[in-house]
């Protein structure tokens, strides 16, 4: 719990400026779709400013730490002498095109495969033409990619085992995306004769069958298992589920619960947990994006155009840095949500530079083709130009054709998937054979174990009886402990009533004494007389309190701490309140708990430290904040007290020996063995100590 007293403050313009700049370092220098308005609002989309902050804050922390930056993954690549060691480094690197596009190790490739075919070696070949395929597919042209892998997968008998897994893979990716299903069917078969394990949910989602889809998801990857692999697996794992959901197209509401939950698991895993590296750190701010623009795809199917904007606007912002050197493929997709969203707000200016953005990459993915043709056409029938939006109209109606015979190709990859069932079937029917098998011998064995049980039964019949008589005793007995058990608590009940009583007339006698005190310094006209006598009545009033606490609470051994000390502080407060003081106190001490020994001290040194904060530390503008901090760490508490005042002096070690305040917390930190800790060089005031 926290006390805080917050008013309203506008972001400040170098913030301002700075996340400009960030934003134009983030984006690239090809971000022309975005126009001044554009820029305006993502400075004022309170998520998005979220993002860019961890993105700073944990690159700026990443750079601190990484003394000498380790070498690009291209130099990597190229140091290595060995073929199957590049082919395994290339494979196994997630992000190798930061900082050297794909365009270049296009480039390179293709030199190293014409070097070898002038060499004529013919074992190297596989392995370059399987990477240069995988280059093509990322920078998204599948036709190369397509022929080449038809070329390799044709001589597939002479392929080494590793090569033949990695193209296979790849040439899974290209046919899918090019609708090839009839050639993709032939590839999970020949997966399947490997030994792969076919992923079924991926046929299923590109049949539309996104529940079945979703079924076989979370059958193959068990819930239990993905949580022992941490909070990133995790997030990723619910991500997918949310992208089933939404796909199916009726549970929006509920795929966007479901980002929610990976959104929180994501933010845990960068603000919390910590990232080791810079890899990891692009790996988790994508899938964070991927996230938000899944949120956003959801609202956009809702029919909220306006809020999906801001959740598509970060997906695009993680998309383009995550796929800085290859082709964008979510990050073209988020521009086509984005131009349908504000195609339904009528802000044809925006919806058109985005479509130029996604007409602007050069190629459009056939997953992706149809849609952009349909929303071009709208647009331009909305501009008025009609002749130019027949033409979109033609590709797009043209394109239907094509997409009659990928319903059919569809329909090939059903087929497998029904066979693989069919499989799975089997498989199940010789499980249970195996089990029938093993239940008849179990049956055997259950009959010799049933004549055992008869002999057995006999000497339990005298066992039963012995037990009996010993029930009997225990009858007895236990009415005789009930009764002992009764005057105990009766006891008890007294002794609680008695101790409440000593702590009330303990507080009462403290309240007159404080009383006293008070009485007393309004007959005393010494400054210095009067302040100690201040000073005096307030710690009077700490170890009242603990009493007022004790009588009040059911459990009288112990405190509430985070009760208590706000009452205490709140006592302190409203005496400085009245000469104008206006800070802000934060209290975390929820959940401890204290027993009288320990709750007096502490009561006292925050009597001591809270009273010399308003007397010293906020004393000439009378504004700040105080942060007060008990905490459990298993065996020991952690004690600490700052505020961010003007700061303790620099000889601050000679003149504090003659203070009695100090001198009296260092006691009292003593008495609860432990000793007291100064930060002198801290902004502000900062004392802390652990105790058992």
């Amino acid at each position: 719990m926290f006390i805080v007293f917050t008013g309203r403050h506008s972001l400040p313009a170098i913030v301002k400026e700075s996340l400009n700049t960030s934003f134009r370092l983030f984006l690239g220098n090809n971000g022309s779709f975005i126009d001044k308005t554009l820029r305006t609002h993502f400075l004022h989309t309170k998520p998005l400013l979220v993002l860019l902050g961890i993105t700073l804050l944990t690159l700026g922390r990443l750079h601190a730490v990484t003394q000498d930056p380790p070498a690009d993954a291209y130099t990597t690549f190229l140091n290595l002498e060995d073929t199957e060691e590049r082919f395994d480094y290339f494979f196994n690197k997630r992000q190798k095109y930061q900082g050297i596009s794909a365009y270049r190790w296009k480039e390179k490739l293709e030199d190293i495969i014409s070097k070898i075919n002038i060499a004529d070696d013919p074992l190297s070949r596989p392995y370059y033409e399987t990477m240069l395929c995988q280059v093509y597919f990322d920078l998204g042209a599948f036709e190369k990619g397509a022929y080449l892998a038809d070329k390799l997968l044709a001589d597939e008998a002479n392929l080494d085992l590793e090569v033949k897994r990695r193209l296979l893979k790849v040439a899974d990716g290209i046919y899918a995306e090019m609708q090839l299903y009839e050639k993709q069917l032939e590839v999970r078969k020949a997966q399947e004769r490997l030994g792969e394990k076919t992923e079924l949910y991926t046929v299923y989602e590109k049949m539309g069958l996104h529940r079945h889809a979703l079924t076989d998801y979370e059958i193959r990857y068990p819930l239990d298992s993905v949580k022992t692999e941490g909070n990133f697996a995790l997030a990723a794992y619910h991500r997918k589920r949310a992208d089933f959901k939404r796909q199916d197209g009726r549970l929006n509401l509920t795929a966007i619960k479901e980002y929610e939950t990976a959104l929180a698991l994501i933010d845990e895993y960068i603000n919390i947990q910590g990232i080791s590296s810079e890899e990891e750190f692009r790996e988790a701010i994508f899938l964070r994006g991927q996230i938000l623009g899944g949120i956003g795809k959801c609202m956009l199917n809702l029919g909220k155009y306006r809020g999906a904007i801001t959740y598509l606007e970060q997906g695009v912002s993680s998309g383009r840095n995550y796929e800085r050197g290859k082709f964008p493929y979510y990050t073209a997709e988020y521009w086509t949500d984005l131009a349908e969203c504000y195609l339904k707000e009528r802000d044809l200016e925006i919806a058109g530079k985005y479509l130029d953005s996604v007409g602007g990459i050069g190629t459009v993915s056939p997953s992706n083709k149809f849609r952009y043709y349909h929303l071009r056409a709208d647009h331009l029938l909305g501009l008025g130009e009609v002749e130019k939006a027949a033409v979109y109209l033609r590709r797009y109606s043209n394109g239907r054709d094509s997409l009659e015979k990928s319903v059919m190709d569809k329909q090939l990859l059903g087929q497998y998937a029904a066979f693989d069932m069919d499989q799975q079937t089997k498989r199940k029917l010789e499980r249970q054979r195996i089990d029938l098998e093993h239940n008849k011998n179990e049956i055997l064995e259950r009959e010799k174990i049933i004549y055992l049980s008869i002999v057995a039964l006999l000497f339990s019949l005298l066992c039963v009886v012995a037990l009996i008589v010993a029930y009997m005793k225990s009858v007895r007995n236990k009415k005789l402990i009930e009764e002992q058990k009764q005057f105990i608590e009766d006891s008890l009940v007294e002794k609680d009533s008695l101790l409440k009583e000593i702590h009330h007339r303990v507080k009462n006698n403290l309240q007159m004494v404080s009383s006293l005190l008070n009485l007393q310094s309004k007959n005393t006209r010494s400054r210095a007389a009067i302040n100690a006598l201040e000073e005096g009545q307030r710690r009077v009033k700490a170890m009242a309190l603990i009493h007022q606490k004790l009588y009040q609470n059911d459990d009288l051994s112990v405190i509430e701490m985070q009760e208590y000390i706000e009452s205490l502080v709140a006592s302190i407060h409203s005496v400085f309140k009245k000469e104008g003081y206006q800070t802000n106190i934060h209290i975390a001490a929820e959940k401890t708990k204290l027993d009288v020994d320990r709750a007096i001290p502490i009561g006292l040194i925050l009597n001591e430290l809270v009273s010399n904060s308003f007397k010293y530390a906020f004393a000439e503008n009378k504004e700040g904040n105080i942060y007060i901090t008990l905490q459990n760490k298993g065996e020991e508490y952690a004690f600490e007290y700052k505020d961010d005042g003007k700061g303790l002096p620099d000889d601050f070690e000679q003149t504090s020996i003659g203070s009695m305040g100090l001198r009296l917390i260092r006691r009292l930190a003593n008495q609860l063995r432990s000793n007291l800790q100064i930060d002198t060089e801290a902004s502000g005031a900062r004392f802390w100590f652990n105790f058992g």
